[in-house]
């Protein structure tokens, strides 16, 4: 299996081993720097009870990919259909007026999130990877988008999002390009994750000079109590 079908599971137990709760077969990220759990491509006899301990009474892990055989008695939460995209023929550029945004920036990322609705953004989220922003005027954060997975030879651009009243600004894809060009020159490959109902964004990354590579669910399960 390649590493970006499990993509999770590669980052927790390679580069994102310091941010991770793990056992032998199961990890996930804390919970406060990002929801997403993950087993390993072949599930050992042990992982759904390390599994079911590393999320305590109560809670649910987020999979970015379904084990062939989930044992009984665990719920499935939610599915959501995603396309998993690879930058292939992305030309990078600076992003005029960027700024790599800080532990100080993540109230108003937090806010420029509940606004916009790009994904999973916790408060130490920004541990994973540089995250860029663009602020208007009269200094309020706009528009960002940063690094979330890392993982052999990969980096996941995530929270790529844009507020409202600057929309139709190219904001968002003169971020990513920034990004891919940091990316790349650290010798890695930029990939993301869109849901697949998010057409419009898939249509720019598509111009952007990325490559749909597969489908994936995105699911939620919680386990017997």
């Amino acid at each position: 299996m390649h590493v970006l079908d499990n993509p999770v599971w590669h980052a927790l137990t390679g580069p994102q081993q310091t941010v991770a709760d793990a056992r032998s077969a199961a990890s996930r990220y804390h919970p406060d720097v990002a929801p997403f759990a993950a087993v390993p491509d072949v599930p050992s006899a042990g992982t759904w009870e390390e599994l079911r301990d590393l999320l305590g009474a109560g809670g649910a892990a987020v999979l970015f990919v379904k084990p062939p055989k989930v044992p009984d008695g665990w719920t499935e939460l939610f599915r959501i259909p995603t396309v998993q995209m690879v930058a292939t023929s992305v030309t990078p550029a600076t992003a005029d007026g960027a700024m790599l945004l800080g532990p100080d920036d993540v109230d108003e990322m937090l806010a420029l999130v509940g606004r916009t609705h790009p994904g999973p953004f916790e408060r130490r989220t920004i541990e994973l990877g540089d995250y860029l922003g663009v602020r208007d005027e009269a200094g309020a954060l706009v528009a960002m988008a940063g690094m979330r997975m890392h993982l052999g030879g990969y980096r996941e651009i995530s929270a790529v999002c844009t507020d409202e009243a600057v929309r139709g600004r190219g904001l968002a894809s003169a971020l990513v390009r920034d990004l891919v060009g940091r990316i790349v020159s650290r010798g890695e490959t930029p990939v993301l994750h869109v849901m697949s109902t998010n057409v419009g964004a898939i249509r720019v990354y598509d111009r952007l000079g990325f490559t749909r590579r597969r489908e994936q669910d995105v699911i939620g399960l919680r386990p017997p109590e």
